[in-house]
């Protein structure tokens, strides 16, 4: 019976982080496309670049765990908004480092501010600031496991 139990319980809680992260990443994503164009994985490319500067589209894919494929289109669209630009790396000719425009920056860094203002009222609305972490903690658990281990990744 309590095998049951905890596999029940465990069914709900993906089920209910699986949902809220979808909820929590539309809901941001309304915001910064009301206000500065951009939907959230656009924000998430520009908002990791302005943190690691010089990435190459494999390194983004490993960090978001998706297709190099998928993060190259991305990386595209982004350089023909005027975002980004692929610069030569020096340590290796086949591949390109991946930076910002000073228009990406200064769209990021706007964007930030929605970004942090509106995760900031969907959190706090039902949860106090002891309740985020502890949840971030157990999340920033479970992740460095998977990515320890390499799960999760998109094949092909």
């Amino acid at each position: 019976m309590a095998s049951i139990s905890a596999s029940s319980s465990r069914l709900t809680f993906f089920d209910d982080l699986v949902r809220c992260e979808t909820r929590l990443y539309n809901a941001v994503g309304e915001r910064l496309r009301a206000e500065h164009g951009l939907s959230t994985s656009q924000y998430e490319l520009l908002h990791r670049l302005a943190d690691r500067p010089a990435s190459r589209v494999a390194d983004l894919a490993t960090y978001f765990a998706a297709g190099v494929g998928a993060v190259s289109k991305m990386v595209d669209r982004s350089e023909a908004r005027g975002w980004v630009r692929r610069v030569p790396n020096p340590d290796d000719r086949r591949s390109s480092l991946i930076e910002l425009t000073a228009t990406g920056a200064a769209l990021v860094a706007e964007a930030r501010r929605t970004f942090d203002a509106r995760l900031h009222e969907l959190l706090e609305a039902v949860l106090t600031p002891d309740d985020v972490a502890v949840v971030a903690s157990a999340l920033a658990a479970l992740r460095r496991s998977l990515e320890a281990q390499q799960l999760g990744l998109p094949v092909g």
